[in-house]
């Protein structure tokens, strides 16, 4: 019996069966878990403290972030996403494998804190904001693309670059919004204001962006006016819910992009009322949202406490059930499966090849978290239970064509023109 080292030992030899993971403890001890399997990584980790252990066994996720975070549990072979990748190519989403670190009370608690932190009246929802997004523009403009579009990309080919597979989004994006001069559009969650501005140069439209984020918009205001848009690409820093009660029935289109998992699973309704009532008679909106395959489920508390305070991924049932509250009709569903996981992959070795930067900026401690942050995503998006939905809603079935070939159309003709070097404005 190795006595540190029987801390963790139950529950990784339940979890490990395939590919190795080599734990030297605190006392130098040392034991693996698993078995070598083709495809499967070959992990070695090694922690500096016994606390740092008991950190996981009381709460996995939660334990293993901060016990790394700290300087705790150190990588010896392989990194992060080579562990966190282990454990979850362990315990599938899709042959319904399940990280048993939680008993019923456990997931019920999880589900209550999920509700209550996602209330998120205004004042809450402009502090959730500020946490992860007003960290600095400097911070993004090392792992994201010349565009800084911060959500899934899409990869129709493969060895696509990200800049190329974030042109590719726009462009299918755009192709479903069913495009046409003379449009107001609204951009709910306009980030640095890549979508609009691109959208304002495919075609001869007006978009207001509106965000929650002062650094986003002060960024966004300048690449409109660089980009020669500003005339017809406005920004401003306000709610969704203030906006639907000011400009009611005035866009012909709403765009939303990576923005739906901030509303809060309380406030799903209220979303879609305030984007029925922006939405003229004939009005059209692609939702973009990363999606929770099957049921209902809750925000992981290294998320809730780091990453995104008052965030929910929902499940599509529940994104369907809330919209037709407000009678919009959903008029093409897309599940995005993979895309995310190639996309937060490049964002990855991107944070990586930056990490003398990003630790000189933020700090060590900020550099694992946020690695930590990524290789968890990944993971998720590709052995958890985690995908994208881009999601059409109109309010009347005549708003659109009968058949979906109208978006093929458009988006061969986007992607001509988003994909060219010196269209798109630069990040600045």
């Amino acid at each position: 019996m190795l006595p540190e080292m029987s801390i963790l030992r139950p529950f990784l030899s339940r979890i490990v069966r395939k590919g190795c993971l080599t734990v030297i403890a605190p006392d130098g001890s040392r034991e693996t878990f698993g078995e070598v399997a083709p495809g499967y990584p070959d992990v070695t980790l090694r922690f500096t403290s016994r606390r740092g252990m008991r950190r996981i066994l009381l709460d996995p996720r939660l334990g293993a972030a901060e016990a790394f975070m700290d300087g705790e549990m150190e990588l010896v072979q392989g990194d992060i996403m080579d562990l966190i990748g282990l454990i979850r190519m362990n315990t599938p989403w899709d042959r319904g494998a399940k990280l048993k670190d939680k008993g019923w009370f456990g997931r019920r608690a999880d589900g209550l804190k999920t509700r209550l932190g996602s209330i998120n009246r205004r004042r809450r929802s402009r502090a959730n904001v500020k946490h992860h997004y007003d960290i600095g523009n400097d911070l993004y403009r090392l792992f994201l693309d010349d565009d800084m579009q911060y959500s899934c990309a899409y990869w129709p080919r493969e060895n696509m670059t990200l800049e190329e597979a974030q042109a590719a989004k726009k462009a299918h994006i755009a192709a479903k919004l069913a495009l046409a001069p003379g449009q107001r559009i609204l951009d709910i969650g306009c980030g640095w204001g890549g979508m609009a501005i691109t959208l304002a140069q495919l075609e001869a439209v007006e978009v207001l962006g509106i965000t929650l984020s002062e650094e986003q918009l002060v960024l966004a205001r300048e690449r409109a006016a660089a980009a020669g848009v500003a005339d017809r690409v406005t920004f401003e820093l306000i709610d969704y819910r203030d906006l639907a009660a000011r400009e009611a029935g005035r866009f012909d289109r709403i765009v939303s992009v990576g923005m739906f998992e901030h509303v809060g699973a309380t406030n799903f309704e209220t979303f879609f009322r305030a984007a029925a009532n922006l939405m003229t008679a004939d009005g059209v909106m692609l939702l973009h949202t990363i999606g929770r395959f099957g049921r209902p489920g809750a925000t992981d508390a290294f998320t809730r406490k780091y990453i995104f305070p008052g965030g929910y991924i929902p499940a599509l049932s529940e994104t369907l059930a809330a919209s037709e509250k407000s009678r919009l009709i959903a008029t093409d569903i897309e599940t995005l499966r993979l895309h995310y996981a190639l996309t937060l992959r490049q964002w990855y070795a991107r944070t990586l090849a930056h990490e003398s930067e990003i630790v000189q900026m933020m700090g060590d401690r900020f550099f694992r978290m946020w690695c930590f942050y990524l290789a968890g995503a990944t993971a998720a998006f590709e052995y958890g239970g985690m995908g994208n939905y881009q999601i059409q809603f109109a309010r009347n079935r005549h708003a659109l064509p009968l058949t979906r070939d109208y978006m093929a159309a458009a988006e061969a003709d986007y992607l001509r023109l988003v994909s060219r070097s010196s269209f798109g404005p630069s990040p600045g």
